[in-house]
């Protein structure tokens, strides 16, 4: 075990009593990251152990959307924010809030009509607000047995921050496995970090550039080591990595990205060629292009408009106002809002996109100038008790004439005892309800009556444990449910003809990393694509071979690149399309 340096503990402690950090280091914390040493752990509870080996069995990390017991924030910056998510948090399980001093907090909450209900206070020490990026992380044996939490290294030099974990699975007698010894220490941060419960995670790059020697918290990992201490410690099979983002100093995709469910992306959208736009959209259609969902299908995107800051944008003085930074409390969605009038359409994309739910905006404009909101300063805590559904949606649909079958996994430690479709094409009217039956595996499946064109259908499923729990999915049914469409026929081959072949727009240009070079080919046909330097010199052979009719997405990366310019020849069939490509 590592120790700090006693002058830099007490430099530290110093430090967090006395200003606000932010959610990146401050200069004085960068000056002092060369000494930085990982966390001593008090382990003189011996009825408690923490583990520094991975979980001797497999485990399934926990997606943000599944039924949690509790929720934890830090009550120290931003209280007017604390205090809103604690009002609205505690009606949907028990909040745990970390403080060095519980009557302050008890007087502060009493005053704005907030009663102690199911509120327990962490007595435990705590350099920031920042718990998203230092808290622990909720896994599950065998899908859905014993909880236990996970701990990284946290990636900022708050030796207090990075022993919450341990404080809170001290309280909960929850075991904690901690990355902090090799070969599995591992620096993370809960803001690049997007799981789906189904062994799928996203991040930006900053979780390979933290984990170099040149992060400066004495741990070198490749890629592959990487992704081996995530699978072994989370249960992650797909580690997806983007390009991080030229204005976002801190590189967490929370800023600008977040799961709905195991096949929903909501991402943030700048005007066209704004600030981050270029390389959001640009790793957007990398993810496209690369990857589907747990199910084999193509991920759904909901576009979330990124506001600017009083007509100012990230790109030059203006803070990173986002909406995708919300978090989920069991049937509650917290969203930042910034008192301004993009507000109102960012609620109406969360409601839309989230039936069911109770969507409330909570005033974020005194964090997000240190570049965090709601997400930032809270952290789900799951449930001991799991029962477990997963199911792939039923998308709109030219089947009017067979059935509709619904497919959905559903586990439970002490076995199923029923499982239930409900569906209905009128929510002002009863569901109607089919019994799904185990197929195989716990894989259940129903089925129920085609519908006529023009028709919308709801639907959610419901289930029964042995054990008697109970529990839906979507977790607001039946006032939330999944829906699709029935469509009319449509020549939809005659539309593809209708187009034109034709190149789009290289983006982001100028480009570091992952570069999307968009082809809409009017029908199936060969096409190539070289990129040459400047003296006509080929560097890459970006694609050769046949384009699909429709929309194609192509990528280079560029981040071996020299700076410099580059032409891409596109040539599609007999016609041929120059584009120029900048390299910073």
């Amino acid at each position: 075990m590592k120790f700090f340096p006693l002058f830099f503990l007490v430099f530290i402690a110093a430090k967090s009593f006395s200003q606000n950090l932010p959610k990146g280091m401050t200069n004085e914390e960068k000056l002092f990251l060369p000494q930085y040493q990982i966390p001593f752990h008090d382990f003189s509870d011996r009825s408690y152990s923490p583990f520094f080996a991975p979980p001797s069995s497999p485990v399934r990390v926990a997606a943000e959307w599944e039924e949690a017991q509790g929720y934890l924030v830090t009550w120290t910056s931003y209280t007017s924010m604390l205090r809103e998510i604690v009002r609205y948090g505690k009606q949907e399980c028990r909040m745990y809030i970390v403080t060095g001093n519980a009557n302050n907090v008890i007087t502060d909450l009493q005053n704005n009509g907030i009663d102690t209900s199911n509120i327990t206070f962490l007595n435990a020490p705590y350099n920031s607000v920042w718990c998203r990026d230092y808290g622990q992380n909720s896994v599950y044996f065998n899908k859905v047995d014993s909880l236990a939490f996970v701990d990284w290294i946290y990636n900022r030099p708050r030796p207090k921050d990075d022993t919450i974990p341990e404080s809170l699975a001290r309280n909960l007698q929850i075991p904690v496995y901690h990355t902090t010894q090799p070969p599995y220490d591992l620096v993370n941060t809960g803001g690049n970090w997007m799981s789906d419960g189904m062994g799928t995670a996203f991040a930006s790059k900053l979780i390979l550039d933290d984990n170099k020697t040149s992060g400066g918290f004495g741990v070198n990992h490749t890629e592959a080591q990487i992704d081996t201490i995530i699978k072994t410690f989370m249960g992650i099979e797909r580690y997806v990595k983007m390009e991080t983002l030229p204005y976002d100093g801190i590189h967490h995709i929370d800023m600008h990205m977040k799961l709905l469910d195991e096949e929903t992306l909501l991402v943030g959208e700048y005007p066209t060629g704004v600030a981050d736009g270029p390389q959001i959209e640009a790793n957007l259609q990398y993810i496209l292009a690369n990857y589907k969902t747990p199910f084999g299908t193509d991920y759904r995107v909901i576009r979330m408009p990124m506001p600017s800051d009083n007509g100012q944008w990230p790109s030059g003085s203006g803070d990173y106002l986002t909406y995708t930074n919300a978090s989920f409390i069991n049937k509650t969605i917290i969203v930042p809002t910034y008192n301004i009038a993009a507000d109102t359409t960012a609620l109406r994309i969360w409601r839309e996109a989230c039936p069911g739910y109770k969507v409330v905006g909570i005033n974020s404009s005194s964090s997000i100038p240190a570049s965090g909101a709601l997400h930032c300063i809270t952290h789900e805590i799951g449930v001991s008790d799991p029962l477990l559904i997963t199911h792939e949606r039923l998308r709109d649909t030219y089947n009017t004439t067979n059935p509709y079958m619904v497919a959905a996994k559903i586990h439970h430690r002490s076995g199923i005892q029923s499982a239930t479709l409900y569906y209905t094409t009128d929510t002002t009217q009863p569901y109607q309800s089919v019994s799904m039956f185990d197929v195989f595996g716990d894989h259940y499946e129903a089925n129920f009556p085609a519908q006529p064109a023009g028709t919308e259908v709801f639907y959610y499923i419901q289930a029964q444990a042995t054990s008697g729990k109970q529990q839906v999915r979507p977790i607001v049914a039946p006032t939330g449910f999944y829906n699709f469409h029935v469509l009319g026929v449509t020549d939809l081959k005659q539309e593809i003809r209708n187009q034109k072949s034709e190149v789009g727009d290289i983006f982001p240009n100028p480009s570091r990393g992952i570069t999307c070079m968009p082809v809409t080919a009017s029908s199936a046909e060969k096409i190539s694509i070289e990129c040459v330097n400047i003296l006509g010199e080929k560097i890459q052979t970006v694609f050769e071979g046949e384009a699909k009719a429709g929309d194609n997405k192509y990528f280079i990366n560029t981040a071996s690149f020299s700076s410099g310019v580059y032409f891409i020849h596109f040539k599609i069939a007999e016609s041929e399309t120059i584009k120029r490509l900048v390299v910073k």
